[in-house]
């Protein structure tokens, strides 16, 4: 099964993540974000999610979580991994779920349209496909509270772990476990019974 990842305001630190799907047997992409709109991002997604073989996991992180929850709808995605990440509600933008977040994301280094922060998502495939969130307990830029609230509206299997908003990149091995529990139990879920 191969892994897609959608990265939030950042890109950078996700090598140590690839390099353990990778290592483990998965192929990772990570889609480059050409933070127009949301809508820009989803195509950009959905671009690399058909260029993969077979069925796919997606993995969002932060403002990732957004792209994912509308571009998880493509039929090759079996479910979504969310790392301290939004997981909208039809309707909902990251402006919407956290005005502070989306101040930040307005200031951040990797500069961003207004049309990106406030696109909202029209039917997110966490309401028909099973999804995985990992909450980072030391967040200061989604609070934990939030993200906990997130992943039981949207029905998530919940890892906890302690880490900041770019756990992938201080715990590695917590997030690609993460994936590859979603990947294993996703396959799992689609092998024939035996009699």
């Amino acid at each position: 099964m191969a892994v897609v990842i959608v990265p939030g305001a950042s890109a950078d630190g996700w090598e140590g993540v690839c390099e353990i799907l990778r290592r483990d047997g998965y192929t990772a992409a990570i889609v480059q974000d050409p933070r127009i709109s949301l809508a820009t991002h989803v195509d950009a997604t959905r671009r690399v999610i058909a260029a993969q073989n077979g069925r796919v996991v997606v993995v969002g992180h932060s403002y990732g979580g957004v792209v994912i929850t509308e571009a998880g709808n493509d039929a090759k995605v079996a479910g979504l991994v969310y790392i301290a990440a939004f997981a909208p509600d039809k309707g909902e933008s990251v402006a919407t779920l956290n005005e502070e977040e989306a101040a930040f994301m307005a200031v951040s280094r990797v500069p961003w349209e207004l049309e990106a922060r406030n696109g909202t998502v029209g039917a997110p495939a966490w309401r028909a496909k099973p999804s995985w969130y990992l909450v980072a307990t030391d967040d200061r830029t989604i609070p934990p509270a939030a993200q906990r609230s997130m992943a039981k509206r949207a029905g998530s299997t919940v890892v906890e772990a302690s880490g900041s908003h770019v756990i992938y990149a201080s715990q590695p091995l917590i997030v690609a476990a993460l994936i590859e529990k979603a990947a294993s139990e996703l396959k799992e879920a689609t092998l024939p019974s035996r009699c």
